[in-house]
């Protein structure tokens, strides 16, 4: 991390640090729509690593947090027939950040706004350790995958499209 580079105080990160978890932020000039890709080469890690935090809504409007490789998209349809639901689709931004309580592209899992269901790619268990967002644009945190069940109670499932 750069020490011109203030670090932001997120909502993230005092849940990180409240919890006692062991992360390291990263932070990265921010490019507007770049999502994973950009901010995985400013990086230097492989977008594999960079979980994307979406929110979703079921039929009745409900949210809930997906969090997915960079490089993979989301099955909506299959999530949804694993969840027992009818439909899920992306809310719109102005509504994933009225839930989440963090600007898109710069939503954390952590430190949410208000309790969501939180649904985690199962691969993305099995990696050593994994980069996301710390709930500000430009701002990653490397982080064990145990963090996203601790803190999260995220629940593993197969959400990969493809």
């Amino acid at each position: 991390m750069s020490k011109a580079a203030k670090l932001p105080s997120t909502p993230a990160l005092r849940a990180l640090r409240a919890a006692g978890v062991d992360f390291e932020p990263l932070l990265y000039a921010y490019v507007e729509r770049g999502g994973t890709a950009a901010s995985s080469a400013a990086l230097g890690v492989d977008e594999h690593l960079v979980i994307k935090t979406l929110i979703f809504e079921d039929e009745a409007k409900r949210p809930l947090v997906v969090l997915m490789h960079g490089d993979q998209e989301v099955s909506a349809k299959g999530l949804a027939r694993q969840l027992g639901l009818r439909a899920l689709q992306p809310c719109a931004p102005e509504v994933a950040e009225r839930h989440s309580g963090y600007k898109v592209g710069g939503t954390s899992p952590f430190g949410l706004k208000k309790p969501l269901p939180v649904y985690v790619e199962r691969s993305v268990l099995d990696l050593p350790l994994l980069y996301i967002n710390g709930g500000a644009r430009g701002l990653l945190v490397r982080v064990a995958p145990a963090a996203l069940i601790a803190l999260c109670g995220a629940r593993p499932v197969d959400a990969a499209a493809g």
